[in-house]
């Protein structure tokens, strides 16, 4: 008991001169200080909800564990945020600060800055948020040998949806999937985003993509060609493939825009060029997939007329089912891929907002 008593009262040690020795060299002061305040970073929330196009604050703050303090004053504090990747070594920059200094990282310049309400505040401030942003991101504190994390997800409202390109089913590699979703104004899903879709209803029989290199589908109705009508509903996942050589189709997300999806009214039906030209001439460009999806599932848009779409297939969007149009169930119908030049259908057009 009297050691552990002697280690106690020895744990902070202070060393002062004696009062009748003015030699700094023979008396000098040490400070010792083994058990101080420990940094901590919180995260006040781990999932905040946001939308293409808007601003978004992902919270993070640092204190000094038993103490109402943001830093010792010792040391300058550096912030730092990056975001997670599926591959768990690497980190993508995204923005650091340290006193006065402040930079951000690739596609993130222009739009990051720290919140700053107090001193203790490291939140960071998104801007203009694209869909690349959905994701993962660690808030790091650092302050001298001390240095802790937080972790905030990024969630975005949209719609996922399953594509396959003009030359039919399984015939994307990762790569060429990634694409194919990018030119249709969305990215390549998350199985995050897949699973919460098959949650809401989705129900899909071809495998496809993910962002994470992993190919799955969503089955809600199970049935003897996806799997077995006795296997119970979920998130089929065929595994890890060959991001070069192996192909399947893709799940693509997309959200709200910022312009006008519509369907062209016209006295006359259209080959796919006249579609294009005739969507150019009312000052607009013929829609994409993803924008047709998202008028669907977030602005409710109904129509019962086919028309084309920027890859060359015609579909229709009915949020109301009905007697002849989808009578079953709401969906983006997909008519197929007809033959641009001598096929005649309405257009789908998208005017973006300056």
């Amino acid at each position: 008991m009297k050691s552990l008593l002697f280690l106690v009262l020895i744990s902070v040690c202070w060393a002062e001169p004696h009062p009748n020795n003015s030699s700094l060299e023979h008396e000098r002061i040490v400070h010792v200080q083994e058990n101080g305040p420990r940094l901590l970073v919180v995260a006040e929330q781990a999932k905040i909800f946001s939308h293409r196009g808007g601003n978004v604050t992902l919270p993070c703050k640092f204190y000094h564990e038993h103490t109402s303090t943001a830093g010792s004053g010792t040391h300058k504090i550096r912030v730092k945020w990056t975001k997670l990747t599926s591959d768990y070594l690497k980190e993508v920059d995204v923005f650091v600060a340290m006193g006065h200094h402040r930079k951000s990282y690739g596609n993130y310049q222009g739009r990051v800055f720290l919140r700053e309400s107090s001193e203790n505040d490291a939140s960071l401030i998104i801007t203009n948020i694209i869909l690349e942003d959905y994701g993962r991101y660690k808030c790091e504190v650092i302050e001298g040998l001390e240095d802790d994390t937080a972790v905030v997800t990024l969630n975005l409202q949209g719609v996922v949806f399953p594509y396959s390109p003009r030359l039919g089913r399984y015939n994307l590699n990762f790569h060429e999937a990634q694409q194919a979703c990018l030119d249709q104004d969305s990215v390549i899903a998350s199985f995050d985003q897949l699973y919460d879709a098959w949650r809401s209803g989705l129900d899909w029989c071809n495998a496809g993509w993910l962002s994470d290199g992993s190919v799955q589908y969503p089955i809600t109705k199970p049935r003897e060609p996806c799997g077995g009508k006795n296997t119970v509903p979920g998130v089929r996942n065929y595994g890890f493939w060959d991001k070069d050589k192996s192909r399947y189709d893709v799940f693509c997300f997309t959200s709200n825009f910022n312009g006008r999806f519509y369907y062209l009214i016209h006295p006359t039906k259209l080959t796919y060029d006249e579609a294009v030209q005739a969507c150019m001439k009312d000052g607009a460009q013929i829609a994409k997939v993803g924008q047709i999806f998202a008028a669907w599932k977030l602005l409710g848009y109904d129509r019962c007329d086919a028309g084309w779409l920027a890859d060359g297939s015609v579909r229709y969007p009915i949020s109301r089912p009905r007697k002849r149009c989808s009578p079953n169930e709401a969906a983006v119908r997909f008519v197929g891929f007809p033959d641009k030049k001598h096929k005649l259908y309405g257009v789908y057009c998208f005017r973006a907002y300056n």
